[in-house]
């Protein structure tokens, strides 16, 4: 048996949809697939550890890397930088494992321009007033923070058409069936099945 290239994911979502939570059951539910990790140049918080949360540079480290276009996507948040490791990405789907980027809307469009192949998956919540009830629920940031919110993720929310594939997360068992089916689906369409199963097929047709 052959291996197949990999798929590329990229994952975005509103704050509040539920995006960490389904990918994280998905790659725990589900073979050859994992989440790609990013290069950042913020500090390392307690509990975390490099090259599994990130991968944690100095900006001079960022900086060469961008001068080397070693990045298929790069952004500034809050001072420090994030970005996805192109020779890492390339490398682990050559090895037939399937990659998710957690990543936003303009990040996943940076993506897909230099990896047209990429498969775009989009996560909405089933209703505002859930929305607003999850971001509430984390009992961290008062009604002013919360409005705010809720304002970017509908602003987000209006880029879902730029996907491939959209799940509402209404009930999360449900949403991450419908996640795995699109992942499993994916590996069967016929090109990838005609590498994975060559000696089968020609045995078959011999």
């Amino acid at each position: 048996m052959s291996t197949s290239k990999g798929t590329l994911y990229t994952v975005s979502a509103p704050s509040g949809a539920g995006k960490t939570s389904l990918v994280k059951a998905l790659i725990e539910s589900t073979a050859d697939i994992g989440v790609s990790v990013s290069h950042t140049t913020r500090d390392i918080r307690p509990g975390e550890i490099d090259g599994v949360n990130y991968h944690f540079v100095s900006h001079t480290e960022f900086e060469g890397m961008l001068g080397e276009n070693a990045f298929l996507e790069h952004a500034p948040v809050f001072g420090n930088f994030y970005g996805t490791a192109q020779s890492w990405v390339e490398k682990t789907l050559a090895s037939g494992q399937d990659v998710i980027l957690e990543i936003d809307w303009q990040g996943a469009a940076q993506v897909r321009r230099l990896l047209p192949d990429t498969v775009g998956v989009f996560i909405l919540p089933p209703s505002k007033s859930a929305l607003r009830q999850r971001l509430t629920g984390r009992g961290q940031d008062d009604s002013s923070v919360i409005d705010a919110r809720m304002a970017e993720a509908e602003s987000e929310s209006s880029h879902y058409c730029e996907t491939d594939y959209l799940i509402i997360n209404d009930d999360f068992d449900a949403a991450l069936q419908d996640f795995r089916a699109l992942v499993l689906a994916q590996r069967l369409q016929l090109d990838s099945q005609k590498i994975r199963h060559t000696d089968l097929l020609k045995d078959l047709l011999s």
